[in-house]
């Protein structure tokens, strides 16, 4: 049996992880939620099939 072992350099290890948000909750338990970037108000919808679509 081989074992394979991942190594990570050290600007991975230092590196922050970016934030990380459950879709439901931005969206409330909802379908949607708006978020706003430089005064711009964008949708994030979740659809029937469970994926993500982001529009302006």
């Amino acid at each position: 049996m081989t074992v394979q072992l991942r190594t990570l350099s050290l600007d991975a290890m230092t590196k922050p992880q970016a934030p990380q948000y459950e879709a439901l909750s931005l969206t409330r338990n909802g379908k949607t939620a708006q978020i706003t970037l430089n005064g711009m108000i964008y949708t994030l919808t979740i659809t029937r099939a469970g994926k993500l679509i982001l529009t302006k």
